[in-house]
């Protein structure tokens, strides 16, 4: 990836920049955690792509299409047919990191900085929307130019599994479509979301339920009575609710 100087975001680029807004970069712990993950992190990381909290936020700071800066990382350090971009040293050690920031360009990837993925993905989407603006929003320019410096030019070649061999812009974009063809509909993705986590309530509101209710010793057994006496015990409702944690747990 050659020199492009990084430039400022405007709140009107064209084509794929867009403001979103709910953002986060914090780690997920947990299936709890996990139910409240960035939409847009959740959507790129069910269509296979690597770092996609990391890819999120960056887009987000810099108005970039979160599924766009995706599809560089594929192409940089994916390769055909793959959707994760990789946290690796390449281009015979001049790239960096998950968009391969070439360190006989860009001063920032001789420092430690750029193999960590959040801050690797920052540079390259500052970058990118740099030169969306500067190619007043033409993608195709603008990706040109993040692999060879030039808005014209074909740069790295790539050769996709159905044999055709394509300029690096051009193969940005079919990454991109395979994105977005895989990517789950928002609206579905909602609707899942909304039942677990009623799901979810239903689960605590009859746990709460339980411990309300009075203790209550065992029926008294209908076959011959018992030569000793029974001592009182507490019926353990909880465990009645296990099964429905268990299926709660199931819609991860």
């Amino acid at each position: 990836m050659k020199p492009r100087q990084r430039g400022g975001v405007t709140a009107d680029s064209a084509h794929f920049r867009t403001a979103r807004v709910g953002l986060s970069n914090a780690p997920v712990v947990g299936w709890k955690a996990a139910m409240s993950l960035d939409p847009i992190a959740a959507k790129l990381a069910g269509t296979g792509v690597a770092f996609a909290p990391e890819i999120a936020s960056a887009a987000r700071r810099h108005g970039v299409d979160p599924m766009l800066l995706a599809a560089v990382a594929a192409q940089e350090t994916g390769g055909p047919d793959s959707n994760a971009g990789r946290n690796v040293i390449g281009d015979g050690g001049h790239g960096h990191g998950i968009f391969q920031i070439d360190d006989r360009w860009h001063s920032f990837a001789t420092t430690s900085a750029a193999m960590e993925p959040a801050r690797n993905a920052d540079y390259a989407a500052g970058m990118l929307a740099g030169l969306l603006d500067q190619y007043g929003g033409d993608v195709h320019e603008a990706l040109s130019a993040y692999n060879s410096g030039s808005p014209h030019a074909v740069g790295t070649r790539t050769q996709w599994a159905d044999g055709e061999s394509v300029g690096y812009a051009d193969s940005v974009l079919r990454h991109y479509q395979r994105l977005d063809d895989q990517a789950l509909p928002e609206t579905a993705r909602s609707t899942a979301i909304a039942e677990s986590n009623a799901t979810i309530a239903s689960v605590g509101e009859l746990h709460a339920q339980a411990q309300q209710l009075p203790l209550q010793p065992p029926a008294p057994s209908l076959s011959a009575p018992h030569p000793h006496s029974y001592a009182r015990q507490a019926t353990d409702y909880l465990q009645f609710l296990s099964h429905d944690a268990d299926e709660t747990d199931s819609l991860e």
